[in-house]
């Protein structure tokens, strides 16, 4: 005996092959399209975050030509020209260059292009370098190339950061003086002392004021060298070359000064 179903009954079986049908249609065209899309920007985003991850900030390079007895030369690093026809006491602007652990550094004659020297050195990504010419003194017409690695951040506020590279045979090792505005040489202690020639002392933090720098030999009050006043505000770092006179006897010393920040 069959049991008659009731109107609410039969509408739930009338939809349940609906409901089946519903769920076995392939996705429809804009959806697969909605999803092609997605999968391509995922992919665009990653690659571009693979190309941030590989990315080698450069090395910022400068050349500082101390040399006595060298002439004018020209500087390549990496086969990229840094400096053309310089002379002693000349510190060049910054240049950039790709990173690299042995990195060629060609020091040539600014005429004729003979090679005076070469070298080979490690520019460090993200920093500072300058490559150093000096006299090797061992034989005549014989040089030094060093790379140093310069200051790449601001002093902290309310300093300043000195760096000396003393290269003044003649007058030998040296006593120099951050003399502050209003203030005696006998009553000043030196900033640096004793800095053997060919040496460095660097970088030294002191407090920013307006100050007269005073070079001396060491040991003795008589100024070699008496700068122009110095107004620092804080955060300036600086590089101090020291050579000797060669032309006169008055002052005997001569200075040349270097921004490596600001």
């Amino acid at each position: 005996m069959k049991v008659p179903l009731s109107p609410s009954t039969m509408r739930i079986f009338e939809q349940l092959p609906n409901r089946r049908t519903r769920a076995t249609l392939p996705p429809h065209p804009i959806a697969l399209g909605v999803a092609a899309l997605a999968a391509l920007a995922l992919a665009i985003t990653l690659t571009a975050c693979e190309n941030v991850a590989s990315y080698t900030q450069p090395s910022l390079v400068r050349v500082i030509d101390a040399s006595y007895i060298a002439p004018a030369v020209n500087v390549e690093v990496e086969k990229t020209l840094l400096a053309a026809n310089i002379g002693q006491g000349t510190i060049t602007p910054y240049g950039t260059l790709p990173a690299s652990n042995d990195a060629a550094i060609d020091v040539t004659a600014a005429t004729g292009g003979v090679t005076l020297v070469d070298t080979n050195g490690t520019l460090l990504a993200g920093h500072q370098h300058s490559v150093f010419l000096t006299d090797n003194g061992a034989a005549p017409n014989s040089y030094e190339v060093t790379i140093l690695e310069d200051q790449q951040v601001a002093a902290a506020q309310g300093h300043s950061a000195f760096r000396f590279l003393n290269q003044a045979p003649k007058t030998g090792p040296v006593d120099i003086y951050m003399v502050p505005s209003g203030i005696t040489l006998a009553n000043t202690i030196p900033l640096v002392t004793a800095l053997p020639v060919g040496s460095t002392a660097g970088y030294i933090s002191f407090t920013s004021q307006t100050v007269t720098m005073i070079i001396t030999p060491t040991g003795v009050l008589t100024p070699k060298y008496t700068s122009q006043t110095i107004a620092l505000t804080g955060g300036e770092v600086r590089t101090v070359l020291i050579v000797d006179t060669q032309l006169t006897s008055n002052p005997p010393v001569t200075v040349f000064m270097a921004n490596d920040i600001n």
